[in-house]
């Protein structure tokens, strides 16, 4: 695997600026595991925190410096900000605390807007440049590469050009490698940043870097516009993780580089782990990924419109601007009261089913996907109840189901000390056998559950692999109040593999029990395939 050179830089900073997202709180541990998987992407840099600053941060660096991590493609990098005014650098505690971190690379923040100078420091603009400048020196002089990020450059830039210049220049005469532009109250859009950017490329000459917030959702737009104008580091957060809005997505900003721009930022093969990874780094930010994220997301080349599948039928690329393995997703076609005939077909591709031909069985399908659509029903996160559908509708379920109901009844018992249980009783035919079995629950779908599996178990050698993994309940609002309608989808995995099935009905219980026999008869169908 080769990687980029130091000619363009992909530098993130997810366990910064990204663990500031409102909602997420990092161990340290966890820091030592994004920094791993953003590494085994390819990034130029990660950027870990703020020693000195931030007790967890600290550690982190002092875990990295002994061992604990080992980066093959990146660069570690420790950020913090320039001198305090009026103390010596040498005597600032916190920039010792940066050389103290053993980072190779360190980030300083500096303020490059007059009114921050002015109002935030409390100093006045020739104090910050020296603060800049030493700083930077010091740094380099004690074997450091630095970058600096100047903060809320572009509002500062538009308010006194000259002053917001003269910081980058400081930070050049120090010895910077990089000058990161920094839109921090997010407020830029492309078409003027851009302009900005060029600008300064062109009257200083300065390597050039950009960092961007979402608070106009243009910091992706912003970030590829930045580098169409000149610069030549981008900084990201995985998933645009960040504090308010957010930041540059890191996965949207590379999948553009790459397949819109041309420029290969990663090393060779990595971009078919952007969505692996943006998931992994979701699941430890302990955030459920975004579906619709550009790229990665679950829906980013999921079609829905009879339009596009019929499109899709004859080349998949008329209606994906990529092919969606070169960023390691899928293609998928969502069947829906929008679906066509060609929806029907591809779907049924996904299933192993050869539907060609079978025009009358497949408008059967469509209709009857229509008509459970119309009732609340949706397809579109339950593929396994739509396979099952589809295979009833073409007759393609070998053998009876695993097994049918006579009835079922649920108590709800609210004893003296408080406590409220559930019981169920289930009475079902399975294997030339009448069973019946009770047993108790936390709640009504959990003991319902619990007695399907209790009459079950002893003729479904394959059910105890089968576990329940998530259960999510929607009230339909069409119908008001009480006499709403429920839509339940059941998450199931027997460890190797996930399936999703729905139910609906007045009663949440009915749509609980539908949900929970699609899913067990669609692991009996697997089984016996």
């Amino acid at each position: 695997m080769t990687g980029p050179n130091d000619d363009f830089h992909v530098y993130d900073t997810t366990l910064r600026d990204g663990a500031q997202r409102e909602g997420i709180s990092y161990s340290v541990t966890d820091k030592l595991a994004v920094a791993r998987l953003l590494d085994g992407l390819g990034v130029g840099f990660i950027e870990g925190g703020w020693p000195g600053a931030l007790p967890k941060d600290t550690e982190f660096f002092a875990r990295a410096a002994a061992g604990d991590l080992e980066l093959k493609h990146a660069k570690l990098v420790a950020f913090g900000a320039t001198r305090k005014a009026g103390v010596k650098v040498e005597e600032d505690r916190q920039v010792k605390a940066l050389l103290d971190a053993q980072a190779p690379v360190i980030t300083l923040v500096a303020k490059s807007d007059l009114r921050h100078i002015e109002r935030a420091l409390r100093t006045d603009t020739e104090e910050n440049l020296k603060m800049v400048r030493d700083t930077v020196k010091y740094l380099k002089d004690h074997g450091r590469r630095v970058f600096l990020d100047a903060e809320h450059f572009f509002d500062g830039y538009a308010f006194s050009p000259d002053t917001s210049l003269r910081v980058l220049e400081s930070a050049v005469e120090g010895g910077a490698d990089v000058v990161v532009l920094c839109d921090t109250n997010g407020g830029q859009l492309p078409l003027n940043l851009a302009e900005t950017v060029a600008e300064v490329v062109e009257k200083t000459g300065f390597r050039v870097g950009i960092h961007c917030q979402d608070d106009t959702s243009c910091a992706v737009a912003n970030t590829i516009a930045a580098v169409q104008a000149g610069a030549t580091h981008v900084q990201c957060t995985a998933n645009g993780y960040g504090e308010r809005a957010g930041n540059a997505d890191l996965f949207a900003v590379v999948g553009n580089l790459v397949t819109k721009l041309g420029m290969e930022v990663l090393p060779t093969g990595a971009l078919a782990e952007l969505t692996r990874v943006s998931h992994a780094l979701a699941e430890i930010a302990n955030i459920a990924p975004d579906t619709h994220q550009a790229y990665v997301g679950s829906s980013a080349f999921a079609h829905k419109a009879g339009l596009h599948a019929s499109a899709i039928k004859v080349d998949p690329e008329l209606y994906n601007h990529i092919d969606p393995d070169i960023v390691g997703n899928d293609m998928r076609v969502l069947v829906t009261e929008m679906a066509g005939r060609a929806s029907i077909e591809l779907k049924g591709r996904e299933f192993g089913l050869d539907l060609a031909g079978r025009s009358t069985e497949v408008g059967s399908a469509l209709s009857r996907v229509k008509e459970l659509e119309s009732k609340g029903w949706s397809f579109e996160a339950a593929d396994a109840s739509l396979e099952l559908l589809l295979r009833n509708e073409l007759s393609e379920l070998d053998g009876p189901p695993p097994f049918t109901l006579e009835s079922y009844r649920v108590v709800l018992d609210h004893r003296s000390d408080g406590e409220i249980v559930s019981e169920a009783t289930v009475k079902v035919h399975v294997a030339g056998e009448r069973v019946i079995a009770t047993a108790e629950g936390n709640g009504p779908v959990h003991a319902l559950d619990a007695a399907l599996r209790k009459a079950l178990l002893p003729h479904l050698s394959w059910l105890d692999t089968v576990e329940l993994a998530d259960y999510k309940v929607r009230i339909l609002t069409e119908h008001p109040g009480t006499d709403a309608v429920t839509r339940v989808l059941v998450e199931s995995t027997d460890g190797e593999r996930e399936w999703t099935t729905v139910g609906v009905h007045g009663n949440i219980v009915e749509a609980s029990w539908l949900a929970l026999c699609d899913a067990l008869v669609h692991k009996s169908m697997r089984s016996t395939m």
